[in-house]
This record gives structure tokens, C-alpha cells and sequence, in this order.
């Protein structure tokens, strides 16, 4: 099976082309077939995506699931809390610049 996922051009989420659209849930995922590559410059063309790219994947008991690890942490979404960030220079956090 193969799967078109690029990132969505406003929020930069990563996204699933679902058959008919767009999907935030990899679990979407249509199957693209030979047609990805075209597929994928054609969203492009159209600024409904940005970097799209065609992967491989395989169906499973839960639903669909990228072939590679990079794109299975991909599909789990943003694995850094922004919440804890810290800035270069704060001292309340002992993140101390030398």
C-alpha cells in the first residue's frame, strides 16, 4: 500500500490524504497506488499541502500503518511539549547561557 502525507500550508500539522481530502488521522489514509507522485505535485499545485511525499504502508488490525519508523512517530504527531521549552537565558529555569 502506498500513502500520500505532507503538512497542512496554515498549521503546519501533518496530514493524510484520505481519498477525498485531507485527514489529520493517519488511520484515513487511502491508498494511492502509482498515482501518488502525480497525486502529490497536483495538492501542491493547488496550495492545499506543502512537501508532500508518497510512503509505504500496510493495513493492520488497528488500521493503517506506515511501512518506516520515521513515519510511524510522524503519524503519532508532536512529540516535544511546547510547555516545556526553554528559553536560552532563563535563569528561573537553570537554563544558564555561559
Amino acid at each position: 500500500m502506498k500513502i500520500l502525507t505532507g503538512n497542512d500550508l496554515v498549521t503546519g500539522d501533518v496530514i493524510w490524504w484520505a481519498g477525498d481530502g485531507w485527514s489529520r488521522q493517519v488511520g484515513d489514509s487511502a491508498d494511492v497506488g502509482e498515482q501518488g507522485d502525480d497525486l502529490a505535485r497536483t495538492e501542491e499545485s493547488a496550495l492545499r499541502v506543502v512537501g508532500a511525499y508518497v510512503i509505504d504502508a500496510t493495513v493492520t488490525d488497528e488500521g493503517v500503518r506506515p511501512a518506516h519508523i520515521k513515519d510511524r512517530i510522524r503519524a503519532l504527531g508532536p512529540t516535544v511539549r511546547p510547555d516545556l521549552n526553554l528559553k536560552p537565558n532563563d535563569a528561573d529555569a537553570g537554563n544558564w547561557v555561559i
